[in-house]
């Protein structure tokens, strides 16, 4: 006596959602409950295939399998996906934030240390006059005595 098995690709088909859904279904299972594999892909006997839709929130009755059903869990993925996508824009936001406040923290720095040039080109001006002027004051103090 064969078990009727299925792969993901068909319990997918059969539900009416993606094959990554399975199998994000199937890492959420207990260990117990996670699928047996055969090589690489798994193999879903009729034991397996109710845990699945047990955990998506299909009941085993196959009449009420309904779209409907289907469409509210895809629903609560959409809700995660919009959830997460609000969190990334908030953390957008606050690293642009985070940008605004450093380029102002650049411009001021470099406006400082256009200031400090100024200021020494300022500085080393006036030395220089104070040299040439006290060097001619010792010249007049000569011519005097």
């Amino acid at each position: 006596m064969t078990e009727n098995l299925k792969t993901i690709r068909e319990l997918a088909d059969e539900l009416g959602v993606s094959k990554q859904r399975i199998q994000q279904i199937i890492a959420k299972l207990s260990p117990s409950k996670t699928p047996n594999k055969d090589g690489n892909r798994y193999v879903l006997n009729a034991r397996d295939v109710k845990n699945i839709k047990g955990f998506m929130g299909f009941e085993n009755d196959p009449s009420s399998t309904s779209e409907s059903t289907n469409r509210l869990v895809d629903y609560d993925v959409y809700l995660d996906v919009i959830n997460s996508i609000k969190e990334k824009d908030e953390q957008i936001k606050s690293l642009l934030e985070v940008q605004k406040q450093t380029q102002n923290l650049l411009d001021q720095q470099q406006r400082l240390a256009l200031q400090d040039k100024k200021m020494l080109a300022e500085y080393k001006a006036e030395i220089k006059d104070l040299k040439a002027s006290g060097g001619n004051l010792k010249n007049e103090g000569k011519k005097n005595d």
